[in-house]
């Protein structure tokens, strides 16, 4: 499997009129209609059509003008993955969606729409469950992934946006390196982990806000393009240099346990933190335990405050903490939350960042 392409990241945009426009696309009428009920509820979102395939929904973008497009993966006609081609090709700046099965084929094909530029995915709803529970379901999952791309009027403003600094390298040197990621996570991570080299001296462990089967994808299609051995992290593995650990998705706390002399991967299932598991902030805390300021943190484009609570912890005991910048990211919102408080050592653009992770790991 080839490695994904990294997309630039399009700018927050203000939603049309004050309200996002949304094109629902699935070919299931059944789906149309529960995604229309579940954003109906939002006064913030339109859904101004709703269309059963990718040759519909193309014809209907120019005249309907929506700010976001939703769109199942499989269909007749034309499937997503070509209706995004051409979405990218003839619409670059209208953010995409995509409905995915929690199956290996529906995690392969999502991999496959995010190296083609979507924005971000959402799982569909199984077919167990009162219509009650499947549009709650929905509500929770869909909403805040389309409202993370928009500024909204009545809830604007004037961004603080810290100026990007270097700061002295901090001694004693990091023995491990902890990245959080979510929304924008699989190409940012396509980018950094092969820019970092295979002599690099400390291991890397990962926690990227995914469902259950997509983690191993991501490990594979990493490890296809890195000279580092990729893998999705397992109990009781030992953390030595070389290695990158990616914590399972939708199931497990990624933490580092003692075991003797050395540390190891531990996997629980502990309550979710900041609504995900596995959580950012899970694992910074047990890198700040196991390894105190012989840490260093990374965290990247994603949605919402995950890892601000561990990369306090992680500077509380003299770790770094290095942040990509928000023109870079899809979603400022974990990077900037770190940044905003004060806590970043360097506020950096993704394509600078394995190379002041390899600065601050020199010998």
């Amino acid at each position: 499997m080839s490695p994904p392409v990294l997309h630039a990241p399009r700018a927050l945009a203000t939603a049309s009129g004050g309200r996002v426009r949304v094109l629902v696309v699935d070919d299931s009428a059944v789906i149309r209609r529960l995604l229309q009920e579940a954003l109906r509820g939002d006064p913030d979102l339109e859904v101004v059509g709703a269309e059963p395939n990718g040759v519909a929904a193309l014809a209907q973008i120019p005249i309907l003008r929506p700010d976001i497009v939703t769109l199942d993966i499989e269909m007749p006609e034309m499937d997503g993955l070509e209706t995004l081609r051409r979405i990218r090709r003839l619409h670059p700046g209208l953010r995409t969606i995509m409905f995915s099965t929690a199956t290996t084929r529906g995690a392969s094909a999502t991999f496959e729409a995010l190296s083609l530029g979507a924005d971000d995915y959402v799982a569909k709803v199984s077919g167990g469950g009162s219509l009650h529970q499947s549009l709650a379901a929905m509500r929770q999952e869909l909403i805040p992934k389309i409202r993370q791309f928009f500024v909204l009027p009545r809830e604007h403003n004037e961004p603080v946006i810290p100026t990007p600094r270097l700061v002295p390298l901090r001694t004693p040197q990091p023995r491990v390196l902890a990245i959080g990621v979510s929304t924008g996570g699989p190409q940012a991570l396509a980018d950094l982990i092969p820019a970092i080299p295979a002599a690099f001296p400390i291991p890397i462990l990962i926690v990227q806000h995914m469902p259950a089967l997509f983690t191993r994808f991501l490990a594979e299609r990493l490890q296809a393009a890195s000279p580092l051995r990729i893998e999705e992290a397992a109990d009781g593995t030992e953390i030595v240099a070389g290695r990158v650990f990616i914590a399972p998705g939708g199931g497990h706390h990624l933490r580092v346990r003692r075991a003797g002399l050395s540390f190891v991967t531990a996997l629980d299932e502990g309550p979710p933190e900041n609504s995900c598991r596995p959580s950012v902030d899970v694992l910074f805390r047990s890198v700040a335990e196991c390894y105190g300021g012989e840490s260093l943190a990374v965290v990247l484009t994603g949605m919402g405050s995950d890892g601000l609570r561990g990369v306090e912890q992680l500077k509380a005991a003299g770790a770094a903490c290095v942040v990509q910048d928000e023109a870079t990211s899809v979603v400022w919102g974990m990077p900037g939350t770190v940044a905003r408080a004060g806590l970043a050592d360097a506020i950096l653009p993704l394509g600078h960042i394995a190379a002041e992770l390899i600065r601050r790991t020199a010998r």
